[in-house]
């Protein structure tokens, strides 16, 4: 581990001496580089690339100091053969010398082996390589002090996304006050695969639906998005142009993954140390369905069972090669008016469920000995390439629903393979069954 080394300016090669030459081989390589020079406060890099690379920029804040907390976050919730897939780089971006050495050393002695490993590292960029932060344009009326808050904060993601670029295949965006779901970094590799296997084209992955947390690019257009981020650095704030961004590769719709990975959890803003409840509802670890049976007439392998696909966790519903007619079917231990349902299958593009409609249903009745289902379905939709997704069900279909039903409409020779079944629901007093 080395201290407040400095490094050499940052030319077209990237970031790392180790990693020289191995820049991502995109249609941006060693394209627009940035002149700035870094310094080294703590870590040692990696000798080769990682799968992933995990960004945070840290600024103090008047009041709590949250990186710490997320940086134990990140370590705890993975695995060591998934610390060995990822480095975390932090940029410490404040001015304060005093502060940064703090938060060095407060690292140092909190993270010796990912810092032996070149798991972690810790970075700063001098002031003297900032364009100006004062007297910019008012944009949006707000105020001089905003405007120069998130004018810098551009500049500091813009540096750390230009560092970051020859370490991992992927980079992961984060703030410094989030906490995370169990093995992460192998939910994001597999929502990669699935979209690698799908051929779709994308230019960011998002795994939270708030602000910059959680948003994955590939580390061959990190030399454009760290130009572009320096570039309009004034314009406007982060969020608007990452998403300026993504349009500008051609990706026009949000790809979000559900439910989300990262949760903020700080309540201090490092702008102004206003308080901030800001929390993503969606997040993984406060996710749960509703109390339910499931059911389903397909043999499941070993221990792959049908409610695995229900339950909150890693397990998955596995059986052989499902025939037309063939089901599986939640049977809810209370009536819910249902918002949204999400519905996934398969791994990699394999063993997905090809063609199956979607129904919910009321009135559940015994169809046999420990099984139930219900007498009336409507049917909601299809499943499209091994998932579906529907959402503000409750503005179409106004009843609570006790039944939720998969039903195979085609056999298949593939195996099936259901990951996750998931529903949302609101509060809905009313009991109504369906006119059949």
């Amino acid at each position: 581990m080395c201290l407040f080394q400095d490094r050499p300016a940052l030319k077209s090669q990237g970031p790392s001496q180790l990693l020289m030459g191995k820049l991502p081989q995109g249609e941006w390589s060693g394209f627009l580089p940035l002149n700035v020079s870094y310094q080294l406060l703590a870590g040692t890099e990696p000798a080769h690339q990682k799968f992933l690379a995990v960004g945070i920029s840290s600024v103090q804040r008047k009041k709590d100091w949250y990186l710490k907390s997320t940086l134990e976050s990140i370590f705890s919730q993975s695995s060591e053969e998934e610390q060995a897939q990822m480095v975390v780089v932090v940029l410490v971006a404040d001015f304060d010398e005093r502060w940064r050495r703090f938060v060095t050393e407060e690292i140092q002695k909190s993270f010796v082996s990912q810092l032996e490993r070149g798991q972690l590292l810790v970075i700063h960029a001098p002031q003297r390589f900032y364009p100006p932060l004062t007297g910019l344009k008012r944009n949006y009326n707000d105020a001089a002090d905003r405007v120069a808050f998130r004018s810098k904060q551009n500049v500091d993601y813009a540096f750390l996304v230009h560092f970051s670029a020859a370490l991992g295949t992927y980079y992961l965006q984060l703030e410094d006050d989030v906490s995370c779901a169990k093995n992460f970094l192998a939910k994001i590799q597999r929502h990669v695969r699935d979209q690698n296997a799908k051929k779709a084209k994308w230019a960011t992955l998002e795994f939270s639906s708030l602000g910059f947390i959680g948003k994955l690019y590939k580390a061959a257009d990190l030399p454009a998005l760290a130009r572009f981020l320096f570039l309009f650095y004034q314009e406007m704030p982060c969020d608007w142009l990452l998403v300026r961004f993504r349009d500008l590769l051609a990706q026009k719709e949000a790809i979000v993954l559900r439910p989300s990975l990262f949760q903020h959890m700080g309540t201090i803003s490092s702008f102004r140390g206003t308080y901030n409840k800001l929390k993503d509802k969606d997040f993984d670890e406060a996710y749960s369905n509703p109390a339910a049976d499931v059911f389903t007439n397909m043999s499941a392998y070993q221990k792959h069972a049908a409610p695995l696909a229900w339950a909150p966790g890693e397990g998955f519903f596995w059986a052989r090669s499902p025939a037309a007619g063939d089901f599986l079917t939640v049977v809810l231990k209370r009536p819910a008016a249902l918002t949204e349902i999400l519905i996934e299958s398969g791994d990699g593009g394999k063993d997905i469920l090809h063609s199956a409609d979607v129904e919910i249903g009321t009135d559940v009745m015994d169809v046999g000995k420990d099984e139930r289902s219900c007498k009336v379905f409507v049917t909601v939709g299809r499943m499209e390439k091994g998932q579906f997704q529907t959402q503000e069900l409750d503005k179409m279909h106004d009843f609570s629903t006790s039944c939720l039903r998969i039903r195979v409409t085609a056999g298949q020779s593939d195996w099936l393979m259901i990951r996750r079944v998931m529903v949302w629901t609101k509060q809905n007093q009313d009991t109504s069954t369906i006119t059949a």
